[in-house]
């Protein structure tokens, strides 16, 4: 069976195509390095992390790109021969205050495009296509043509910031957008009308977009033209697939579709989703990947259920079923590549930031920026793709005074952390304590008391169970020492947050060190363990 979401934690606005028997899903990654996930399956049900193709400075440098831009809703598609990878590059999303009013009129949005022969090869180097909105992706005609299609972003006082949806030629020979831009749907009264997928079907030019906004409003809407540009025919119940009228559903947020069609012609649509905590109402698994199977009646998309409501579950493909995915993983850090789970922050210069080689065995993390910056800090994570789980780590760092930090964080961004780090100073000496940063409380920065640790190395650990997170340290074999504050983990998700900023990821558990003093003090982690688990009422008592 398939069982929703396909893609647990943090994998947004998927993008999904076939080719032959096999099936690629690209979903977003905001300011996380590198950019772009590319999930592989057979049976739609199960699914394995195959790439990230976009690694290097060439292809992607998002430092000083606030949180949560960077890399917005891939297009992922195949034409035969190879693979397109359409993406957006946010480098601006706009909070400025204006005569004591804020607004965000002015953004920045580039789109660009790169290929591959095989999804998990060398894609190309970039080309520039526009930078007039974003959720960029491309149309293949049957004819061979190509077309670029976005959401079109209008800075100007009175308009729709949401301008519809623009369609322009794309030449692969010129390596260009060609010809006039032609907005060839204004979207409906929902509104915030974007990721445009563009489909040919039986003479029909079916358009596909997400309205209402990326939160509880969010829902998936259909359009048809016999013209490629236009005029658009609405679908008779306009939006195919929402939650917003049924707050009760499991699966929230429902939006941002891509369909894909099985060699037997069956439909499937794949979407965004996200998943409310029971007694908070907060994403802290951020938007996630689901997947249902559609049916068409007379040339118009339905669910099956004909009243556009999102799935826990429906039947798999009828072949062999792909591995499933491991709710336990272990990094020793014996290879000399960072495993594939593990993502970093914005920089493309990996080296500046951690080592592999440093100390054989070992994640040494050279002390650098803040927890909190925009361009250079020592932070390697994965993510949270559960309501209750263990993450744990081995540590060594010896740090010198107070602007030296190492430890264990679960963090959203620069502004929702919680963060039980190593540090010292002249007073207590080596120590251990948490450093939260809360988005939606008056105190913005909040510590706990330092508690003085002799020399050596150290073992840290957090248990998240839904909204309550608690952490433990132990040196040498002996019994865990638990912190007596327990926190607030719905703070780590998109909905715990300041008006006007953007918040469009989810939950990392991970490593990170700091040395603001601008020395690199470094921090050699042996380990790193995360392991998914049932809920806990009293995580101390194991």
């Amino acid at each position: 069976m398939i069982r929703n979401p396909i893609l647990p934690g943090f994998n947004p606005d998927p993008s999904i195509c076939r080719v032959g028997d096999d099936y690629y899903i690209a979903t977003s990654t905001f300011e996380w390095f590198p950019g772009v996930q590319i999930h592989h399956s057979r049976d739609l049900a199960n699914w394995r992390l195959v790439a990230r193709p976009l690694n290097r400075a060439l292809q992607l440098d998002m430092r000083g790109a606030p949180d949560s831009c960077g890399v917005w809703a891939p297009d992922l598609s195949h034409d035969g021969e190879r693979f397109w990878l359409i993406y957006t590059d946010v480098k601006r999303y706009g909070r400025t205050t204006v005569g004591g009013a804020s607004g965000a009129s002015l953004r920045d949005f580039h789109n660009y495009l790169v290929t591959c022969e095989q999804v998990d090869g060398d894609w190309s180097d970039p080309v520039a296509l526009n930078s007039s909105g974003f959720d960029p992706a491309l149309f293949h005609d049957e004819d061979g043509r190509k077309y670029l299609i976005n959401q079109l972003w209008d800075h100007r006082p009175g308009q729709s910031r949401f301008a519809g949806i623009v369609l322009q030629e794309y030449s692969h020979a010129g390596q260009r957008l060609i010809g006039e831009r032609v907005n060839i749907f204004p979207g409906t009264p929902l509104g915030l009308t974007e990721a445009p997928h563009l489909y040919k079907r039986n003479g029909w030019y079916h358009l596909l977009v997400a309205e209402g906004g990326t939160g509880w409003n969010h829902a998936v809407t259909m359009a048809r033209s016999r013209n490629l540009h236009g005029p658009y025919e609405l679908h008779p119940h306009a939006q195919i697939l929402s939650s917003r009228t049924r707050p009760d559903a499991p699966l929230q947020r429902a939006g941002h579709a891509d369909l894909v069609e099985t060699p037997d012609g069956q439909t499937f649509m794949a979407y965004l989703c996200g998943r409310p905590l029971p007694n908070r109402g907060r994403c802290i698994l951020g938007r996630e990947t689901a997947i249902q199977p559609v049916i068409w009646e007379d040339d118009w998309l339905y669910t099956e259920d004909r009243v556009g409501m999102p799935v826990l579950e429906a039947p798999a493909l009828p072949i062999p079923a792909s591995p499933p995915r491991e709710t336990e993983a272990r990094y020793d850090f014996d290879g000399a590549e960072l495993p594939r789970d593990l993502q970093w922050l914005r920089t493309p210069e990996p080296d500046r930031i951690f080592s592999l080689a440093a100390r054989p065995g070992h994640l040494r993390l050279h002390g650098r920026e803040t927890i909190g910056s925009l361009f250079t800090q020592a932070l390697v994570a994965r993510r949270q793709q559960d309501f209750c789980y263990s993450a744990s780590c081995a540590m060594e760092f010896a740090p010198e005074h107070f602007q030296q930090a190492a430890g264990l964080v679960a963090y959203y961004n620069g502004s929702k952390f919680h963060y039980l780090h190593v540090s010292h100073d002249e007073t207590i000496g080596r120590h251990v304590r948490v450093m939260s940063a809360l988005p939606d409380s008056p105190q913005a920065d909040a510590f706990t008391a330092p508690i003085a640790i002799p020399d050596g190395r150290i073992e840290l650990r957090v248990e998240v169970d839904f909204e309550r997170l608690r952490f433990a340290f132990r040196l040498g074999a002996g019994d865990w020492t638990w912190l007596p504050e327990q926190f607030d983990a719905s703070i780590l998700s998109d909905e715990a947050t300041q008006p006007g900023l953007p918040n469009f990821t989810g939950a990392f558990v991970g490593m990170a060190c700091q040395d603001m003093a601008g020395t690199g003090r470094p921090a050699d982690f042996d380990w790193f363990a995360y392991r998914e688990r049932a809920y806990r009422a009293d995580p101390t008592r194991d």
